[in-house]
């Protein structure tokens, strides 16, 4: 199974509690933090809702 790499670019200071609760989920704990995590529905849309604070990439 794929892996993504998931690198938080972008504080969460000023967001909401959900956003900041689902990069907490992600293993992100600050900027500049990467994490790989597998590539699995639930991981996918925790990325979208925080989709403008993340970069992700495709590990193989």
């Amino acid at each position: 199974m794929a892996k993504l790499k998931i690198k938080q670019v972008r504080s969460t200071i000023g967001r909401n509690e959900k956003q900041k609760k689902t990069i907490r989920a992600l293993g992100l704990k600050g900027i500049r933090d990467i994490v790989e995590q597998e590539d699995r529905p639930e991981i996918r849309g925790m990325i979208q809702k925080v989709q403008h604070l993340v970069e992700v990439e495709e590990v193989t």
